[in-house]
């Protein structure tokens, strides 16, 4: 695949930045690489569409470290930029199922996005 130099800017939503910065190195490298390849407009094989969201534009990164789980959901939805909707570390031991509070803040959030990409 042929990347295409860093051409869209990443926005952060909420305290998401923050929110990763406290996670272990491990999880940060992972996440942070994703993101440079959505960038370039690729995908990173950590990375899938995100259930019960718009097809592919809402995407998760799940990342594995010490036992447990962790993941960053983002948008492409918007042409210009990444917008980061949120981070968090996946605390069920049932199923994969993101759990109903977290899907409720990424779709708040994935508003925000829309209403913050029109403007730009």
């Amino acid at each position: 695949m042929k990347l295409s130099p860093l051409s869209r800017p990443l926005y952060w939503m909420g305290p998401t930045l923050k929110d990763l910065r406290e996670s272990p190195d491990e999880v940060k490298d992972g996440i942070g690489y994703a993101l440079e390849l959505a960038q370039r407009g690729g995908k990173a094989e950590n990375a899938k569409p995100l259930q019960n969201f718009r097809g592919a534009g809402v995407m998760e990164i799940i990342e594995d470290c010490g036992g447990n789980t962790w993941r960053a959901v983002y948008t492409v939805m918007i042409a210009e930029a990444i917008y980061v909707l949120h981070f968090f570390q996946k605390k069920s031991k049932k199923g994969t199922a993101t759990p109903k509070k977290e899907v409720d803040l990424i779709r708040r959030r994935l508003r925000e996005a829309l209403e913050h990409g029109k403007e730009k």
